[in-house]
């Protein structure tokens, strides 16, 4: 695997000089920080936002799964967890199956703050993107297709 790797990068380097690729990446990242700094108002840590974002999108779950989810400790989660409960962003209920457990579940005001953070990265990003002339978005949208092309592709 590791020699596909550098074999891979080789060829890459060969024909695209590498600084290209560091810029590229440095592109990508700040970008992403940009649209995470749109929603920074709600001042949820970036784990805190990806356990909201979990739980909207597959539900209930235990602590140990979110754990697992975002790679973490369950005790580092249960922090996380315990600070979302504290600001009424999600709420323990028992478990249906095991009375030992609790899911954690994200509340009405957990769905409204979710919402309000989707809001303002899409505005951000909408606002940025109306800026470019009609070619550059045409480019940018195309690019956006060739990215998820690579990721999906990604299965290493």
């Amino acid at each position: 695997m590791q020699d596909y790797l550098l074999l891979s990068y080789r060829v890459l380097v060969s024909h695209k000089p590498q600084s290209d690729i560091v810029e590229f990446i440095q592109a990508i990242g700040l970008l992403v920080r940009r649209v995470r700094a749109a929603a920074a108002s709600e001042e949820l840590s970036l784990t805190e936002a990806a356990v909201l974002g979990r739980l909207e999108r597959e539900g209930p779950a235990t602590t140990a799964d979110l754990a697992r989810a975002e790679s973490m400790k369950p005790q580092s989660m249960g922090t996380t967890v315990a600070a979302l409960e504290e600001m009424g962003l999600v709420e323990r209920k028992p478990h249906p199956t095991d009375g030992r457990q609790f899911h954690i579940v994200l509340t009405a005001k957990g769905a409204a703050t979710r919402e309000h953070i989707r809001n303002a990265k899409r505005s951000w990003l909408a606002g940025a993107i109306a800026q470019l002339d009609q070619r550059d978005r045409e480019t940018l949208f195309r690019a956006g297709a060739i990215i998820q092309r690579l990721v999906e592709s990604d299965s290493r």
